[in-house]
């Protein structure tokens, strides 16, 4: 029988109720780094999908890179996660977390006067949210071996964080141009040592952090996020995105992951790349694929009918829709996103969204 877009199926270890999944989405409604109760209902809104990513949480202080993102670093923050999945389980959902590290994407007024770090002291020559206004990122430091090492050992605690606060798994953010996308591209990582120059160096920050989530999680449970197009804060494209690519996808080929999340083209932009080159990547890939950026009706329903995708996730949809789902199988209207409410705010733009009748 063919897969349909709202056949159940799995993720990995993951079971899910339909190939739908909400993508991950910062909304900067953490104002003391913790998610609240406006948090709780607005996941649990959306429990629907066949699987729901969090937002971005920094998996240290160092890592936050805009004010008010909550965090997963805490026995406090996990506590207070443990709320999200609670009310998302009990409505018959599944939910991982997404640990996020921005790098140099940040500024010292966030990170409480620390400085930014990143695989090379190169600025992301971009702006950042500081709670007050946009300020240019800060110029970060170069990451020490130690630095790397602490770092994996983050990634290993908000992994267990994870855990303990009742997650069904979590996702690895390699995307954007955030850290590990940094260690990733030739662009941003100008290193000597063992962590740049080659492309199986420069792969190694990335595998350790995996590797970090999957000793926590074990098979099926550990997703990770890819942007192999996408020039999102500034990064800039490799010098060979085919071959770095390549090389990311097959080693992580060797690792029991849950899925790999790709965002097709420009982060919320063109789904724009060299003539198959994506194609390439995305018949590398021997793990659940699940297909981001610019998908409607149609073209996630043609994914997933095809076999191109064994789930397509939404982003701004599942803002403006918490019964996105139901939409999707009724080709019901959409509601119009209010960009303003975006980020930051209250319950407005949040959890206001009116669902169908």
């Amino acid at each position: 029988m063919t897969d349909t877009l709202f056949s159940p199926g799995h993720l990995g270890e993951i079971s899910i109720a339909n190939r739908v999944v909400m993508a991950p989405l910062t909304r900067n409604r953490a104002p003391d780094r913790m998610p609240t109760d406006l948090t709780v209902e607005y996941y649990r809104q959306r429990a629907t999908a066949g699987l729901i990513v969090t937002e971005g949480a920094q998996i240290s202080p160092v890592g936050q890179g805009y004010a008010w993102t909550p965090g997963i670093h805490s026995e406090a923050q996990a506590a207070a996660w443990a709320r999200v999945t609670d009310a998302v389980h009990a409505e018959g959902g599944k939910i991982v977390i997404q640990l996020w590290h921005v790098g140099r994407v940040s500024h010292e007024t966030i990170i409480e006067g620390l400085t930014p770090v990143a695989p090379s002291a190169l600025s992301a020559a971009s702006k950042t949210f500081d709670g007050k206004g946009f300020v240019e990122t800060g110029m970060p430091r170069e990451m020490t071996e130690e630095d790397i090492e602490r770092t994996f050992l983050d990634y290993g605690h908000a992994a267990q964080l994870a855990k303990q606060a009742g997650f069904d798994g979590v996702e690895v953010h390699g995307a954007n141009g955030y850290l590990i996308d940094q260690f990733l591209r030739d662009t941003s990582n100008k290193r000597s040592d063992g962590w740049g120059g080659p492309v199986e160096n420069r792969i190694r920050f990335l595998l350790g952090a995996v590797d970090a989530c999957v000793a926590v999680w074990g098979p099926g449970r550990v997703g990770v996020r890819l942007s192999p197009f996408s020039n999102a804060n500034n990064i800039g494209l490799d010098s060979d995105t085919p071959a770095l690519f390549g090389a990311a996808i097959a080693a992580l080929n060797d690792r029991p992951l849950a899925f790999v999340h790709m965002v097709e083209g420009q982060t919320g932009g063109p789904r724009d790349w060299p003539a198959g080159e994506l194609e390439a990547l995305r018949e590398a890939i021997r793990a659940p694929y699940v297909a981001n950026n610019g998908y409607d009706r149609d073209s996630a329903l043609a994914a997933v009918t095809t076999g191109t995708a064994d789930a397509v996730a939404f982003g701004k949809p599942f803002i403006a829709n918490p019964d996105l789902v139901a939409r999707l199988e009724r080709n019901a209207e959409w509601n119009p996103l209010r960009l303003a409410q975006m980020y930051g705010g209250g319950a407005e733009g949040y959890t206001d969204y009116p669902a169908l009748p």
